[in-house]
């Protein structure tokens, strides 16, 4: 797992910090005088760098310690460094959030999730192929090759294969080929490049969808002009998913937990640009949750686990 700070760049804004404001609170700072955040893997890093810095430097301030972020080259990083200690926040899919579980039932809490501007507090998954493609429909697929983004993904391999093997048996007997793209924007490139035939990612669902939908991937590279929407065609949606949550360790002192959700939970109307960068589009707000509201995917890992 890679590991860049950009503490450097923001330590104008720690340093109007006053350390007499926190000496009340030093037990805490000395036990974790820096708080580190884990960045999912499946874009560009130096992207994923630039649209959290905003949130290095607001956590800095209101934690009192330095922030760094973490950008790991796949899923997997952010769960081994959640996992052995070497990080303290990550947002997480569903899926990367009952992997950590399985492991480890008390490494993680689940903080919060987001709120889409419906109201809702999910997300789907879609499968999706080339506008000038002749696959029309899903039924078009078989025997034709799809692009996974990535094996901790939730959108991007457990719910759709667990989905789509209830609907048609065994992938491996309907597809020619399965892969796995790297991420769900590398597996977006390589269905444009003709490497796939389709690949599925993540969307709310909500929204104009000449956007990219409301946010996801699909609107994170819109934003970025790496994807005009009429260059591909959506062919299948999977059932609403639950919002992934946003993980602290369990194991650190509950006033850091406490400072952190209190901060994060403000962030919408203290600093809304930010709020929208580092939720890939527009989102109505956070909402609290707990580790009753991921029991269903849990299950649904652990069975597909189980078959492996």
């Amino acid at each position: 797992m890679s590991k860049i700070s950009l503490a450097a760049l923001l330590a104008g804004a720690t340093a109007l910090t006053s350390t007499a404001a926190f000496a009340q609170d030093a037990d805490w700072r000395e036990e974790v005088p820096v708080f580190r955040i884990g960045l999912l893997g499946g874009e560009n890093e130096s992207d994923r760098l630039r649209q959290h810095a905003c949130q290095e430097a607001y956590l800095e301030e209101r934690l009192g310690v330095d922030v760094e972020l973490f950008p790991a080259s796949d899923y997997a990083g952010v769960l081994q460094g959640l996992l052995a200690g070497q990080l303290e926040f990550a947002g997480l899919g569903s899926s990367g959030y009952a992997g950590i579980v399985l492991q480890d039932e008390t490494a993680v809490e689940p903080l919060y999730t987001t709120m889409q501007i419906d109201g809702s507090l999910g997300y789907y998954s879609v499968m999706y192929v080339r506008a000038d493609s002749d696959i029309e429909s899903f039924e078009d697929m078989e025997g034709r090759t799809l692009a996974f983004a990535d094996p901790n993904s939730t959108s991007g391999y457990l719910v759709p294969s667990y989905e789509l093997a209830q609907e048609i048996g065994p992938l491996e007997g309907y597809f020619g080929e399965t892969g796995f793209g790297g991420g769900h924007e590398q597996a977006v490139v390589a269905v444009l490049q003709g490497q796939y035939d389709a690949g599925v990612t993540w969307t709310s669902g909500v929204g104009d969808i000449n956007q990219g939908y409301s946010r996801g991937n699909l609107r994170s590279m819109v934003d970025r002009d790496m994807l005009n929407m009429d260059e591909i065609r959506i062919i299948w949606q999977s059932n609403l998913i639950t919002n992934g949550p946003r993980v602290i360790r369990s194991d650190l002192p509950q006033e850091l937990k406490d400072l952190v959700m209190g901060a994060m939970m403000s962030l919408q109307t203290e600093d809304r640009e930010c709020f929208n960068a580092i939720n890939d589009g527009e989102a109505m707000g956070y909402w609290p949750i707990n580790h009753e509201f991921y029991l269903p995917i849990i299950n649904m890992r652990r069975e597909l686990e189980g078959q492996r």
